[in-house]
């Protein structure tokens, strides 16, 4: 099981806990993971990534095991803490202003 945890919007958008517990299938990458959760919470479809291009929407990061995920290729594997449940995968909005 995949952890993610999503930030405070996107739980409201979604009806989903801060943490998600997620089912995904190998190899385990950014993209199989948004896969995942986008089918099991459709009305995040477009508020994380693009609906056409899959691309992460601005202001909204990637981390995990401490790490910026946010510009790697989304099909290049999370690291395995990820991959085996160990640590979560998290997406943040950001925050912009000035």
């Amino acid at each position: 099981m995949i952890q993610v945890i999503l930030p405070a919007h996107l739980r409201i958008l979604a009806g989903a806990d801060r943490e998600v517990q997620l089912e995904v299938a190998s190899p385990i990458t950014q993209a199989s993971v948004l896969d995942a959760l986008e089918s099991r919470y459709p009305s995040l479809r477009g508020a994380i990534r693009d609906h056409v291009t899959k691309k992460r929407r601005p202001f909204i990061r990637f981390f995990a095991c401490e790490q910026d995920l946010s510009h790697e290729p989304t099909d290049a594997p999370l690291p395995e803490k990820v991959a085996s449940g160990e640590e979560p995968f998290f997406v943040v909005g950001a925050i912009a202003g000035g």
